[in-house]
């Protein structure tokens, strides 16, 4: 049986010699820490240290360290601390101890440098993101040549299903959102408008921004955060029990039976509730308009017809089963990068949604610049 730790101190002059016998382990813990304390003292004056640790029968990682901890201290202050006697198969374990939390502390580049480097990473990053996209991309594409050559192959109980989804059930909300966005641009504009006395052009206002940018955008965002997560959460569910892996063992690609009946749905189901949203938002401008303003709703429809055209229809409708396919694209690509954990997943689907609305808007703004340049 190991005896209690002990710490003797013997002072010659200015150096002081520690001789060390016992256990010294975590069973010992207080009195070890007591040593350590009272052994910091006594060689505080001295500028020579040794310690003498032939006597120690047992040790452990708690000694390793309060020997460390001492050391290190002694050291701080400009002494030199001298362990001999400890025997071999104690010398590794405090060598471990004494390695800990010294690595040395690498020179700082300059601001601009270090800016120029983490902007140089962020674009290789973002690049190298954009490949399971393209990939993905890729593997819709050749898995719907393969269902037009046969058409026997397409899942169309699945599609019906998934438009069902993110189609008639997301109806509401869409419509209610989108009626919310018409009466807050509407009171906003007659509000501000009035100034100026030109509140007929709050009419001209609401028509063009909702029908050209604001309808379609407000759809595929929402759409984005919720069926757009739902299919990554979805496939990532099945990539972490195996189910996409047991498709491809039984013969079957996952892209043409899991993927192409959901993003068809998208680019069906965007159009129309875009064409909802639109509708939604200028009801809800036209009831503003009545309330708020006092303008009739014959008023209101009439000036509404003579300030937009089908035109501004066309390009909004002409946007939305794009943004579709790139909800559809980025929602699946990301499930299928789940790895094992539920962190992953949890990970993945928040990357979903914030590329999809990244994308969407960018998207947006491109067909805009390429809308102007035709005139449209």
């Amino acid at each position: 049986m190991n005896a209690a730790p002990s710490l003797t101190t013997q002072l010659k002059g200015e150096r002081c010699e520690l001789a060390a016998s016992g256990s010294w382990t975590a069973v010992y813990a207080g009195g070890l820490e007591a040593l350590i304390v009272h052994a910091a003292e006594e060689t505080s004056k001295a500028r020579d240290v040794s310690i003498d640790m032939k006597n120690v029968g047992a040790f452990d990682t708690y000694g390793a360290w309060l020997l460390e901890r001492l050391i290190r201290e002694r050291s701080q202050a400009g002494l030199q601390i001298g362990i001999v006697g400890l025997r071999e198969e104690f010398q590794g374990l405090l060598q471990n101890v004494h390695d800990v939390n010294r690595g040395t502390a690498k020179k700082t580049k300059g601001g601009l440098i270090v800016s120029m480097t983490r902007f140089a990473d962020a674009i290789v990053a973002g690049a190298g993101s954009m490949l399971p996209f393209l990939h993905m991309l890729g593997a819709i594409g050749l898995a719907t040549l393969r269902v037009i050559r046969h058409p026997k192959h397409f899942r169309l109980t699945s599609a019906v299903h998934q438009l069902d989804r993110v189609g008639w059930q997301a109806a509401p909300i869409i419509l209610l959102i989108t009626f919310l966005i018409g009466c807050i641009i509407a009171q906003q504009g007659f509000f501000h408008f009035r100034k100026f006395g030109a509140e007929n052009y709050v009419v001209d206002m609401v028509g063009i921004l909702v029908l050209r940018e604001l309808g379609v955008l407000l759809v595929t965002i929402m759409v984005a955060g919720r069926s757009g997560s739902a299919y990554t959460a979805e496939l990532g569910s099945m990539k972490m029990r195996e189910e996409i892996d047991a498709l491809r063992t039984m013969g079957l690609d996952p892209v043409e039976v899991l993927i192409l009946p959901r993003v068809l749905a998208l680019i069906i189901a965007v159009p129309a509730l875009t064409f909802l949203g639109c509708m939604a938002a200028l009801y809800g401008g036209g009831l503003v308009a009545w309330a708020y303003d006092g303008m009739n709703p014959d008023i209101f429809i009439a000036r509404l017809h003579e300030a937009v055209t089908v035109t501004h229809f066309k390009v909004g409708m002409i946007k939305a089963p794009f943004m579709a396919l790139v909800i559809g694209v980025v929602s699946c690509a990301e499930g299928l990068q789940v790895k094992g954990s539920s962190e992953s997943l949890g990970l993945q689907t928040t990357t979903s949604v914030v590329k999809s609305i990244f994308l969407v808007i960018v998207l947006d703004g491109l067909f805009a610049i390429f809308f102007a340049s035709i005139g449209m």
